[in-house]
């Protein structure tokens, strides 16, 4: 269920706050861990890559964390940002 009332949390954020902060690890560790450049994991903690489904299966192979997991946060997230999307362009219309 997508929360009504604020934004979803970025899956980056949930990355580097609930699972890199907690264990000390770096970027660059969680990329070398990965097998994939550091810029892929930067990108994504700063929520500027989404998570895809290679990606989730990678995650879930370093974190106590199923792919679906990943996933599902980054479906949330981009189903909040389309909705927004979507509200704003009908607002528009509206108006015009």
């Amino acid at each position: 269920m997508l929360p009504k009332n604020r934004t979803p949390t970025p899956p980056g954020e949930v990355l580097a706050e609930e699972f890199l902060a907690p264990l000390g690890m770096t970027q660059t560790e969680l990329a070398q861990k990965m097998g994939v450049p550091v810029q892929r994991v930067n990108l994504l903690v700063n929520g500027k890559r989404a998570i895809t489904a290679e990606t989730a299966l990678l995650l879930a192979r370093i974190f106590e964390a199923s792919p679906e997991f990943w996933m599902n946060l980054q479906a949330a997230y981009d189903l909040w940002q389309a909705r927004e999307r979507m509200e704003r362009a009908k607002q528009r219309a509206d108006r015009g």
